[in-house]
């Protein structure tokens, strides 16, 4: 092995660039230490070794290198097939996909094509939107000629003109289904199947006696008719839906969207109980996410920080009179008051499940249900437009 020593090389390297001479000074060290054949290659692609006393920097042979190699792979992409990119880019979200439109105008054309959206609707989205009723009337068309255009533009199904526009179609404008009892509609940026259950498609106890319960159009509501609770002491509703309408491989949330009429009363003390489980086809619970307590409060947010006793006088109980306590944790009562939503309404949340999909699906519902009966007092004033499932969100 030929040693070099540092007085014999550093003379001939006085003019470099510092940086070159900083090189050069790991060249010396590595000959030094009898590893110079490793060190070379290390650094090869970084200098070119013309002898052992002189090296030449590549560094504009490497940026040239460097261009054709980049203008080489943007070709390779822009002489990718259509259908290919659409193929990759289905393995995405939607959301990803509509970013990659600022890559080429090759990628933008395969991320709008029929073939990706196709990919991310749900499989059975035909036969869904073949189910699907006309919307409810608008409370401000009473002429005739107001009915007769409305009819015209709300026939049933849903006109579209891209796979594309009908994916955000879904996701913007529910699509009512099942004679305008349920409404079906998508995550955004998921793809997932959402569902609600109109008021008319719950089982309420006592809902078809108008003491207790009246059906009346309601400005807001997907649905034609909601639900208003006049006056009850036993509060009961329940829904169920099958599971393989569901997407698989998903954890849902079941809510219940309500409304509150001035003078609302008899829901803050006791809570209600919402359960939500998976019931086979021979009746079995066989996923559940327990039993939990629902405070359907129009003050739902003062008493987050006060919890309120109110008295009772024999059996007409009023909301005259408030003894306070020191206010409870805030983790005790995450997630069980009434949430405000972006169409107006409010939701609480009853409890959530895991579809799996498939076979183990198969003649198996999801039951929703709520009721508050220990307390035995009555209540007045709750709206109920349904119940919502949709993919739980990330916490």
């Amino acid at each position: 092995m030929l040693r070099v020593r540092e007085s014999r090389l550093l003379p001939r390297l006085t003019q470099t660039h510092h940086k070159e001479r900083t090189l050069a000074t790991k060249i010396i060290t590595a000959v030094e230490k009898r590893n110079k054949i490793n060190f070379l290659k290390r650094h090869r692609k970084n200098i070119t070794i013309t002898g052992l006393y002189r090296y030449t920097p590549k560094t504009k042979k490497r940026s040239e290198t460097k261009k054709k190699m980049e203008k080489h792979e943007k070709s390779d992409f822009n002489n990718l097939p259509e259908g290919c990119i659409s193929s990759i880019l289905s393995l995405t979200s939607p959301r990803d996909a509509c970013r990659s439109c600022l890559v080429s105008s090759v990628f933008k054309s395969a991320a709008e094509s029929d073939a990706l959206w196709e990919e991310f609707l749900p499989s059975d989205y035909r036969e869904i939107i073949d189910r699907a009723s006309p919307p409810p009337p608008s409370p401000s068309s009473s002429s005739p000629a107001d009915s007769s255009s409305t009819e015209t533009s709300s026939s049933p199904g849903i006109s579209f003109s891209s796979k594309k526009e009908l994916y955000y179609r879904l996701c913007d404008e529910p699509l009512l289904i099942d004679g305008g009892r349920k409404s079906f509609a998508l995550e955004k940026s998921s793809g997932k199947k959402c569902f609600m259950l109109g008021a008319k498609d719950l089982s309420i106890i006592w809902g078809g006696t108008p003491k207790y319960w009246r059906w009346r159009e309601f400005p807001g509501s997907r649905f034609a008719e909601v639900a208003e609770l006049l006056s009850v002491c036993w509060l009961e509703i329940t829904g169920r839906l099958p599971t393989r309408l569901l997407s698989p491989k998903t954890e849902y949330a079941a809510y219940l969207v309500l409304k509150f009429v001035e003078g609302a009363y008899g829901f803050d003390h006791p809570p209600a109980e919402a359960v939500v489980k998976v019931v086979g086809a021979g009746g079995s619970s066989s996923v559940s996410s327990g039993e939990r307590p629902v405070y359907l409060d129009p003050d739902g947010s003062r008493r987050r920080q006060l919890q309120v006793a109110p008295h009772r006088i024999g059996l007409i109980r009023r909301r005259f009179g408030h003894m306070l306590r020191p206010a409870p944790s805030t983790s005790r009562w995450e997630g069980q008051f009434p949430q405000d939503r972006s169409d107006g309404w409010m939701e609480i949340e009853m409890g959530h499940f895991f579809n799996n999909g498939g076979e183990e699906s198969e003649g198996s519902d999801v039951q929703m249900s709520l009721n508050e009966i220990k307390g035995g007092h009555w209540k007045s004033g709750l709206i109920i437009q349904g119940i919502e499932i949709r993919p739980k969100a990330d916490n």
